[in-house]
């Protein structure tokens, strides 16, 4: 008695295979490595927001959430805050944004799609060079070259557009010194800082576009400026996004070159051409060395601010860049 075989069916042959693979004692070392790693950074992030909490925390109890509304820096009267010394900071990071990110990308679309093979290679070079230069050597090239300059540019501004433009507009009068160590000439500065950041990386993604969607774009009668806008900045989209992000986080915690350019002052004023400005970076560098323990404690406080504010920033870019993925407009 014979006993007959099964004849498979289309749905049997259809059943996709499961494909395993052994774990060798290597891939576990690596798996637990890169897992180490991975966890590494968390924990040293929550190190330094733990230590900034437990210096700063003498300062937060004995201001409470006044430290987030106060204006003044006064710590023997107990009466100091960030109020105004945050928003200037963010102002000069939007200016140097403002500034940088057109330069940048522009300089990115240039050295990926069109500089000639030979010129390429040294445009890329003088850009890491640039991002290389130290950010003392950027505060004093602002502090006596830039800066005595470009105060009459923020004069023609301000005389002329001040009135239709109210953040333009000096009220010091038309004396020289109203116009210097100003939040404009501090984001400028800064702003030639990031420029090589976002560029490098904007130039990094833009050279990844697919050849196969580029030449398809050429076949259907595309200039090359039309291949770049329909092709290569779609791309792009997300590691555009990450690389502004990245600038910003940079112009925000930017330090001695501020710190050089400013003339401190604890008031929101909102004028961008106006003398006086401040950033809680140049804050802690300025007063660090002549602060006593409440004073130190306090700089710990603004320090933990600026980290969660970071935080925030960088939280805030992954979520739009994962909504918004390199080549997701051109994988149809």
């Amino acid at each position: 008695m014979t006993i007959a075989t099964p004849v498979p069916t289309d749905q049997d042959q259809d059943r996709p295979r499961r494909i395993s693979a052994p774990v060798t004692p290597g891939d576990r070392l690596f798996r637990a490595g890169l897992t180490a790693a991975g966890l590494s950074v968390f924990l040293i992030m929550g190190l330094i927001a733990f230590f900034l909490l437990l210096r700063g925390g003498r300062a937060l109890k004995a201001t409470g959430w006044s430290f987030l509304t106060e204006q003044r820096w006064n710590t023997d009267a107990l009466q100091f805050g960030i109020a105004a010394v945050l928003p200037n900071g963010v102002l000069i990071a939007l200016v140097a944004l403002l500034i940088a990110v057109p330069v940048a990308l522009g300089t990115a679309v240039f050295i990926a799609e069109y500089a000639p093979v030979r010129v390429r290679g040294v445009l890329i070079s003088l850009v890491d060079l640039m991002a290389a230069i130290p950010s003392i050597v950027y505060g004093l090239w602002g502090l006596f070259f830039l800066q005595p300059r470009i105060t009459g540019l923020s004069r023609w501004a301000s005389n002329h557009l001040g009135d239709r433009v109210p953040f333009l507009k000096v009220r010091g009068g038309d004396v020289n010194v109203s116009y210097t160590s100003s939040t404009f000439i501090a984001g400028v500065v800064v702003s030639l800082m990031i420029i090589p950041i976002i560029t490098s990386l904007s130039r990094e993604v833009f050279s990844q576009a697919p050849q196969g969607e580029r030449e398809g774009a050429y076949a259907l009668g595309s200039t090359r400026w039309g291949m770049v806008r329909t092709v290569v900045l779609p791309f792009g989209r997300g590691g555009v996004i990450g690389a502004v992000m990245l600038g910003f986080g940079r112009a925000m915690g930017e330090t001695i070159a501020v710190a050089l350019i400013i003339s401190p002052a604890f008031v929101f004023k909102g004028h961008l051409l106006e003398n006086g400005a401040n950033s809680i970076s140049a804050l802690i560098a300025l007063r660090f060395g002549e602060s006593d323990e409440l004073s130190l404690s306090a700089l710990m406080a603004a320090g933990l601010v600026l980290f969660a504010l970071t935080l925030l920033v960088n939280l805030a870019a992954g979520v739009i860049i994962n909504r918004s993925r390199s080549g997701a407009a051109t994988s149809d």
